[in-house]
């Protein structure tokens, strides 16, 4: 059965409890790993700058305590792999529903692929 290495249960540990209800739901059925939770001004600056992330600090949901968005990967992980960001995108969103917490995945947005982002929504 997956289940969370201690470096995804910290990333996790630094979001919001709905955020966390809803990877505790999907790990049940799809094995990723949460590998960004808060980030402070620095890790937000870096990210900018290597365009992994499309706003500035303070501006991302990443940059609340608690945060109010993660970033995962599937396991085993393939950057290339579009499908399986899909796949756990799709595991997510029924964990979301399953908890009744809403959430939007990062996705496809204008040209930029942000399959890791998920947040809460609204």
């Amino acid at each position: 059965m997956p289940h969370f290495s201690p470096s995804s249960l910290e990333h996790l540990g630094q979001c919001h409890p709905d955020l966390q209800k809803v990877a505790l739901e999907a790990i049940k059925s799809f094995d990723f790993r949460v590998i960004c939770g808060h980030r402070g001004k620095a890790a937000q600056d870096k990210a900018f700058a290597e365009k992994k992330s499309k706003v500035r600090w303070p501006n991302s949901k990443h940059n609340k305590k608690p945060s109010l968005a993660f970033d995962a990967v599937p396991v085993p992980l393939d950057w290339n792999d579009i499908a399986s960001f899909r796949n756990m995108a799709s595991h997510m969103n029924a964990a979301a529903r399953k908890v009744g917490v809403k959430i939007k995945w990062g996705g496809d947005f204008k040209g930029f692929f942000d399959g890791p982002h998920f947040e809460l929504a609204g």
